[in-house]
């Protein structure tokens, strides 16, 4: 079973300017990080909401990094703050010149690390310095193998609240329930990324996606747009990625002689009729799409055809390949 673990900290009481909902946004990441939709274990969860040091924080963060697990994840929510090409989330027990822990020690940290895929998640104000070009020494790569970083806002904003929560925690709790899920059920960081930027509107703050992965792991599981059982399908239906599949009144169900409106022959059959069920989902997930119709209702009473999209022709080829 894959190691997965993840470090989640949220910080309210501040000495000065102490905020209001970063405790319960860790609470809630947390929650919907230890299980999958389905109940089953996902990560190993160390929730922090009472950190009043620098230091405690610190040594939390390189434990975290520590090992060879598949998957670590921090993430924070609290103060952050910014000065020349640095940025910090702030710990309570700051002081001028001494506001917390660098975005620069964090990045090296995962960095180093031997565990596979790092992902580091701040919603702070200037969060956006991690990763940034010139705030890590020129020795050092700024953003290392397996690294994914995302931040609520860039080096120069604040981060945003809407009713006493983080926009952008806000957001990420949503597409962790399933908003942002492939076909199969993944929410992957780069979907989650892909969810929140197109939520926000143009004149909106605009959260920060930095990564140097090959492929991407995913966060949590929620239940799939299309049963596998039913995506596995899609290769008895199309002969390869290029072909289309033929279609006739007889697919759709309420083509029935029994039906008061217009019907035609051949009328619908079960057989054809459970096909056409397959297929219609295909195009409700984006893998199917009529041919000369603009609906597959069309399609199948104007005897026409449907075919694979180019994401359906993916979908396809690892059905094929037994992949999924």
């Amino acid at each position: 079973m894959a190691q997965r673990k993840a470090l989640v900290v949220g910080i309210n009481d501040y000495p000065i300017s102490p905020l209001h909902g970063c405790v319960n946004d860790a609470v809630n990441i947390a929650s919907l990080l230890e299980k999958n939709e389905d109940g089953s274990p996902n990560f190993d969860i160390k929730l922090e909401t009472s950190i009043s040091s620098k230091g405690y924080l610190k040594q939390c963060i390189q434990k975290l990094f520590e090992g060879t697990a598949d998957v670590a994840l921090f993430y924070f929510s609290g103060h952050g703050f910014a000065e020349e090409n640095e940025g910090y989330i702030v710990t309570p027990d700051f002081s001028e010149g001494d506001m917390g822990i660098s975005t620069t020690d964090i990045l090296n940290m995962a960095n180093q690390s031997k565990i596979k895929n790092k992902i580091i998640i701040l919603d702070s104000c200037f969060s956006g310095n991690l990763g940034r070009i010139g705030a890590l020494n020129s020795t050092d790569s700024v953003i290392g193998e397996g690294v994914t970083i995302m931040t609520a806002s860039s080096e120069d904003e604040v981060s945003i609240e809407s009713d006493g929560q983080g926009l952008f925690t806000s957001l990420f709790m949503q597409a962790l329930k399933g908003y942002a899920s492939t076909i199969t059920g993944d929410v992957t960081p780069a979907g989650i990324y892909s969810f929140i930027d197109q939520a926000l509107g143009s004149w909106s703050q605009r959260p920060i996606f930095k990564t140097n992965t090959k492929s991407f792991y995913y966060l949590r599981r929620v239940t799939p747009k299309v049963e596998l059982p039913t995506l596995r399908k899609i290769k008895e239906y199309f002969m390869d990625e290029n072909s289309e599949f033929k279609l006739d009144p007889s697919f759709e169900f309420t083509n029935d002689p029994t039906a008061k409106h217009e019907i035609k022959v051949p009328y619908a059959n079960d057989k054809n009729v459970n096909k056409f069920k397959d297929l219609q989902l295909y195009q409700k997930v984006g893998l199917v799409e009529p041919v000369n119709a603009e609906y597959m209702y069309f399609a199948a009473m104007e005897s026409e055809s449907c075919r694979l999209t180019s994401l359906g022709k993916r979908y396809f080829k690892l059905s094929k390949e037994g992949k999924i």
